[in-house]
């Protein structure tokens, strides 16, 4: 089990204690990202005239939307690793039908002209006894 990691981190101005089995990059990373949702909305405004309350309010919901977002992302990117998996199986499948069928056409081939040579050889023969006669 991972050990549990204390770090600083500044927030808004603020100090705080981040505790948790992340690395210490990694919480100064969620930090980052919660210092430039802040400052991102801080830019606005519509934004700096609402009460307290109601900024973190939308900060949250802001925060929320990016990972319902992300969630959903991952969700399309993994269909689609889902059908390029189906579609590579099938493809691979359809490649070795295919070498199977060449496999079998070029031992019909080999046969074929064993017996052509085997008929060619016996047509000289036929000719040659014809001649004899």
């Amino acid at each position: 089990m991972a050990s549990k990691t204390d770090t600083e981190v500044i927030i808004g101005g603020k100090v705080f204690t981040l505790s948790g089995y992340e690395s210490e990059e990694y919480l100064q990373k969620v930090a980052s990202y919660i210092n430039n949702k802040v400052n991102e909305y801080n830019k606005i405004d519509s934004f700096r005239r609402q009460p307290m309350d109601t900024q973190g309010v939308l900060l949250q919901l802001n925060i929320a939307d990016d990972y319902f977002k992300a969630k959903k992302q991952i969700t399309t990117l993994e269909e689609e690793l889902q059908a390029k998996d189906k579609e590579l199986y099938d493809l691979k499948h359809e490649l070795i039908s295919a070498q199977i069928k060449l496999e079998s056409s070029q031992e019909q081939v080999k046969a074929l002209q064993k017996e052509q040579n085997e008929s060619a050889k016996e047509l000289v023969r036929l000719e040659t006894e014809l001649k004899k006669k």
